[in-house]
């Protein structure tokens, strides 16, 4: 399995037009046989979970069989890539409305857990022997009677992880606010990635209560390669690479 995830920034002017597509693009993403798990999604401020949402940053992300995906070498162009792995209107309608756009490719390689009661990555090993650059996908269908305790932690973590050795970037996405959400975050190696998710006392302490006190109804936790990163967001790459 493949994923491409795109995230995309909408000038002002545009906003509305962003909040119609997060609506309208399902149409043909769903009609793309070769797209086998999709979602439209919302991006936070802040760089991680948020109640605040930034209006003119979104996310796409799609699943690709390895067969569907031979697209995504190094010799295809951003906007090529863009096409053939959303389809010709989706692309069309970022070059139309200006839209900046940075988009990842990325190899599941570990994790477990579900998204709408699938293994939207395929099934996937627990554990790995890849250490290098490493993505991690969280996310998670709040229960409505714990979101509160959710949220009275987020803040404190956020700000230890952007602190974290070896912590490279982060956006927040989600399909609800406030109650679906996810981090993506990328990290220079699963070493210090596991160093904060583990050792941090703030993370470790929100793990354990996760489990005890039952916040989640769905949850989901996927490490990934990374294999391109191209385009920019807010002028710049986040994730150059060599």
């Amino acid at each position: 399995m493949y994923a491409v995830l795109t995230l995309i920034r909408y000038r002002k002017p545009f906003v509305y037009f962003a909040l119609t597509a997060m609506a309208l693009h399902r149409i043909p993403l769903l009609l793309n046989r070769r797209i086998r798990f999709h979602k439209t999604l919302g991006c936070g401020k802040g760089g991680t979970f948020s109640r605040q949402p930034d209006w003119q940053q979104y996310g796409l992300l799609v699943v690709l069989d390895e067969a569907d995906a031979q697209f995504l070498s190094g010799d295809t162009g951003h906007r090529e890539l863009q096409r053939r792995a959303y389809g010709r209107f989706i692309t069309g309608w970022w070059h139309f409305f200006g839209c900046e756009t940075w988009t990842l490719v990325l190899r599941p390689i570990e994790g477990h857990g579900h998204w709408d009661g699938r293994e939207a990555f395929g099934p996937l090993p627990p554990k790995s022997d890849y250490e290098g650059m490493i993505g991690i996908l969280t996310r998670a269908t709040l229960r409505r009677n714990k979101q509160h305790r959710f949220w009275e932690h987020v803040e404190a973590v956020s700000n230890d992880m952007r602190r974290a050795d070896g912590f490279l970037f982060s956006v927040g996405i989600g399909e609800t606010p406030w109650l679906r959400q996810a981090t993506f975050s990328m990290w220079e190696s699963k070493r210090q990635m596991k160093e904060f998710a583990y050792k941090t006392h703030q993370h470790a302490d929100v793990i354990r209560k996760t489990r005890s006190e039952d916040w989640y109804s769905e949850d989901m936790f996927v490490r990934f390669q990374l294999l391109r990163s191209i385009g920019t967001l807010e002028g710049r790459n986040p994730l150059p690479l060599p």
